[in-house]
């Protein structure tokens, strides 16, 4: 604008009034977006967050590689499990089943071989509108299979009949659903690299997106 200004010998607010209804391309927007020197320094900062995201999980996965290599049988069983029924996510852990000795596997899983307390684990249960007489007893199991107080319940979810099921479930399951969760990077990117160095393949896109 001052260029132009200079070259003219007219005031900024009257090159404004002679251009105002002209509409820029997308690339002369993103042209001017990157001379924009507060805009380059944020994306600069947001760059530099990303990479140091993506060693910080890269490093996580690393220490998960060589672990494995010590051939624990219940940490190598626990990573197994994992990648069959866990959620792909890239910053928490996340497993559910309707099976409580599987879920009470692995939360000896999650305590013996990564240290995990039982304040990090919470509980979400997965139920059905029959379940619904007796939510609290069938909380209180999962809770129990896992040792856990009832501050680790998070709110439960309820599935209420269809309109053509006439209220009745095929394939019943006793106790709905529970499903364990970690909100952890480091573990979750651990597990991550244990996987990957067992089953001897790279998964990239466990780094860097949401799955």
């Amino acid at each position: 604008m001052k260029e132009i200004e200079g070259r003219l010998g007219v005031s900024r607010s009257s090159v404004s009034l002679w251009v105002r209804d002209i509409e820029l391309t997308p690339e002369q927007h993103a042209a001017l977006q990157m001379r924009n020197p507060i805009y380059n320094a944020q994306r600069s900062g947001a760059g530099k967050l990303r990479e140091r995201g993506h060693l910080r999980r890269r490093t996580y996965q690393l220490a998960g590689r060589r672990r494995v290599r010590e051939c624990e049988p219940l940490y190598v069983a626990g990573c197994m499990l994992y990648w069959a029924e866990g959620a792909k996510a890239r910053h928490a852990l996340k497993i559910t089943n309707s099976d409580p000795e599987l879920i009470r596997f692995f939360g000896r899983f999650l305590r013996e071989c990564l240290a995990v307390c039982d304040e990090q684990m919470h509980v979400h249960c997965n139920l059905f509108a029959d379940h619904i007489s007796k939510q609290r007893e069938v909380e209180q199991l999962w809770l129990d299979v896992l040792g856990l107080p009832r501050s680790s319940l998070r709110k439960s979810t309820v599935n209420h009949y269809s309109r053509s099921s006439q209220r009745k479930r095929k394939n019943k399951l006793p106790y709905g659903t529970c499903a364990l969760i970690v909100h952890s990077t480091e573990i979750v990117q651990t597990i991550y690299g244990s996987i990957q160095e067992l089953a001897g393949f790279n998964r990239p896109h466990w780094l860097v997106c949401n799955y």
